[in-house]
């Protein structure tokens, strides 16, 4: 359970992450400053950056909250599960509860679009992500799962692959309900395909083991 000075600085946090992100989604990313979201939410320069280590991470607030959802999700899988069923299932959990880590939704787009606009902003969530996919290798490597880092790499690509293609079809135009519901299918079948052939993999390495 927070404490009153944890709480506190949640909600300075949360109050300067809304703030700015409706400064981008209304301006753009590059055209908004740092010192003007401090100034729109009444707080010092510094303060903004005691809370973000970097700009673009004002928009991508809900990173911390993902990495630590997708390695709960691996520490506490029920016994005969593995670590890609995990993530597969807890990916397709957020998005039928609508979501923004995972769901695919119309009124998302112009976030989409605010990243598409600023190569920054891509190059950061490169960067995130790779943390994430080193936080969940590590997890993975915690709880005995075989060749930790390629799972990880392997689940996180998969994912990446699915949800790009849907945010593309989104801001194309096609209809958000067609697209989240072909998200949620290709979701289970992407990690689905990545779970089978680590398994096949595994399973080849143990006869050869076994035949020697």
């Amino acid at each position: 359970m927070q404490g009153r000075r944890e709480r506190k600085k949640a909600e300075i946090r949360a109050r300067i992450s809304e703030i700015a992100t409706a400064m981008f989604l209304e301006r753009g990313f590059d055209a908004v400053s740092v010192s003007e979201v401090a100034e729109a939410a009444d707080v010092a320069r510094p303060t903004v950056f005691a809370h973000f280590a970097r700009k673009e991470d004002l928009l991508f607030d809900r990173y911390p909250e993902a990495e630590a959802l997708m390695v709960a999700a691996i520490d506490e899988r029920p016994a005969g599960t593995s670590a890609v069923q995990a993530l597969s299932s807890l990916l397709v959990g957020l998005a039928d509860e609508g979501h923004p880590l995972s769901a695919m939704r119309g009124q998302f787009r112009r976030f989409w679009e605010v990243v598409a606009e600023s190569r920054a902003l891509q190059s950061r969530a490169r960067e995130l992500l790779e943390q994430i996919e080193q936080a969940i290798a590590v997890a993975m490597a915690r709880t005995d799962v075989p060749e930790p880092q390629l799972t990880a790499a392997l689940a996180v690509a998969a994912y990446r692959t699915v949800h790009l293609t849907a945010v593309r079809r989104i801001l194309d135009g096609e209809d958000d309900a067609v697209v989240a519901a072909e998200h949620r299918a290709q979701t289970l079948h992407a990690l689905a395909v990545v779970d089978g052939h680590l398994a096949g993999l595994r399973n080849q390495t143990t006869a050869a083991a076994t035949a020697r």
